[in-house]
């Protein structure tokens, strides 16, 4: 009988622990695309004349219709950082039609430390009417980002 309990209480412990990591979504940011965190802003003046701190791509991808950007860069704890995704309102005639962009970051912390963080940013201000893709060119990033709505 003792020799039953334990492996029935082996079974239960190994299907809970498979439950718990099959339920885990550890790889996904943790991003609603009903709600991104900044609007895009679409305004040819304010991109030709965008200035920002220093900071290093880590990663970007589209959820939804929110472009997410992770980024690394130095201050304090980043709590305090602000930021901007500007479109140049200029729109490149290819197949797929493609936008540019450039992220703003804000950042008046002092010290040295570095730190990640990771921002989203509302696509729809830069849907083209008609088309269902654009290709997103992000200044300072490598590569490009199909955007499909």
């Amino acid at each position: 009988m003792n020799n039953l309990l334990k492996k029935a209480s082996f079974a239960i412990g190994i299907m809970f622990c498979s439950m718990n990591v099959l339920c885990e979504d550890v790889d996904e940011p943790n991003i609603d695309d009903s709600f991104c965190d900044y609007e895009t802003v679409v305004n040819a003046n304010l991109y030709s004349d965008l200035q920002s701190a220093p900071f290093e791509f880590v990663s970007a991808e589209i959820i939804g219709d929110c472009l997410a950007i992770e980024i690394g860069a130095s201050g304090c704890d980043g709590d305090t950082w602000e930021f901007k995704l500007v479109d140049s309102g200029a729109v490149a005639e290819s197949l797929p039609e493609q936008r540019f962009l450039k992220l703003q970051l804000i950042n008046n912390e002092l010290c040295d430390a570095a730190f990640l963080r990771t921002i989203s940013f509302d696509l729809k201000p830069i849907r083209i009417q008609d088309s269902g893709e654009i290709i997103l060119n992000i200044d300072g990033f490598d590569g490009s980002l199909n955007y499909i709505y």
